[in-house]
C-alpha cells in the first residue's frame, strides 16, 4: 500500500511539474486589455492621477509603488513605461550596461541605440528591470524601442536579431505575471502579435498605417494610440472605425491630452 501510495504521490507531482506556467501565478490571470479602453500618458515627471481613464501608461522608474497602488485604489490598470532599446544616462542602472553595447545616439538627449544581439548582456539587466515594474505592483510594461533594427544603431542589427530580442522581452514579461505591450515596430506585427498582450503606437494616422495594426484588434488586444501634428479631427473617425484607443498628445507626453 505503502509503495503504491508513493507511487501516485510522485505521478502526481510529475503532472504538477508537466502542467506548469512559466508566469508567476502568484499574481493571478494577467491582465488582458481589450480594444477601446481610454488611456493616459504621461512619462514627463511624477503622475498626475486626476485623469478619469481606465488606464495610466507612466514611467516605471520616476513612480513609486504608492503611486501605483493609488492608480489601483481609483480602479485603473496601470502600464510600466521602460526603454529596453536604448540606454539612458539618466537612470541609476546606466552603469550595468558594458560601453560594447552602447551604439550611436538616437536623436534624444542622453540616448544611445543598444547592441540587442547581446541577448546575454542585456537580459539580466531587463531581468531587473522587470522586477522593479513587478515589484511596485504594475499590471504591464510599455517597452520602447523595439525597432533598433530599422535604425542607424551603428549596428549590423537584422529583423531577425529584433525578433529574438522582442520575443525575449515579452517571455521577461510574461514571467513575471505582466502583460507586455509591442511598441511600434508595425513591419513585424504578423510574427509578434501572438507573443504580445496590446499594441502601443505613435503616428501611424499620420505616416497612414494604422491598418497595420488590425491584427491586434482581430485578436481582441488594445491598440493604444497618440498623434502628435494631426488634429483629432483628423484621425478620430478612422480610430473609432478601426476600434483603436486614440488621443493626441504633445510630444512631452505630459498631463494634457486630447482623446478621440
Amino acid at each position: 500500500m505503502r509503495k503504491a501510495a508513493a507511487l501516485t504521490a510522485a505521478l502526481l507531482t510529475l503532472a504538477a511539474l508537466a502542467g506548469c506556467s512559466t508566469d508567476d501565478d502568484s499574481r493571478g490571470p494577467r491582465w488582458r486589455p481589450r480594444p477601446g479602453l481610454a488611456w493616459q500618458w504621461q512619462l514627463d515627471g511624477r503622475v498626475d492621477p486626476s485623469v478619469d481613464v481606465p488606464v495610466y501608461d507612466i514611467d516605471g522608474f520616476e513612480n513609486s509603488a504608492a503611486d501605483v497602488a493609488r492608480l489601483h485604489r481609483d480602479g485603473r490598470k496601470v502600464i510600466c513605461y521602460v526603454n529596453v532599446g536604448a540606454w539612458e544616462d539618466f537612470r541609476p542602472d546606466q552603469d550595468a550596461f558594458p560601453d560594447s553595447v552602447l551604439g550611436r545616439p538616437n536623436g534624444w538627449k542622453g540616448e544611445r541605440w543598444l547592441d540587442i544581439r547581446r541577448l546575454s548582456v542585456l537580459r539580466p539587466i531587463m531581468e531587473r528591470r522587470f522586477d522593479m515594474c513587478r515589484d511596485k505592483g504594475f499590471d504591464a510594461i510599455e517597452p520602447d524601442l523595439l525597432e533598433g533594427y530599422g535604425n542607424d544603431t551603428g549596428f549590423p542589427l537584422t529583423a531577425r536579431d529584433q525578433l529574438r530580442y522582442n520575443r525575449m522581452i515579452a517571455d521577461l514579461a510574461h514571467r513575471r505575471g505582466l502583460s507586455v505591450g509591442l511598441k511600434n515596430d508595425l513591419p513585424q506585427i504578423p510574427q509578434l502579435v501572438h507573443h504580445f498582450d496590446f499594441a502601443v503606437n505613435e503616428e501611424c494616422a499620420q505616416f497612414d498605417e494604422c491598418g497595420e495594426l488590425k491584427p491586434f484588434i482581430t485578436a481582441g488586444k488594445a491598440v493604444f494610440h497618440v498623434e502628435y501634428a494631426e488634429p483629432t479631427a483628423a484621425f478620430c473617425p478612422d480610430s473609432r472605425r478601426l476600434k483603436l484607443s486614440s488621443m493626441r498628445k504633445k510630444l512631452e507626453l505630459g498631463v494634457w491630452r486630447a482623446p478621440c
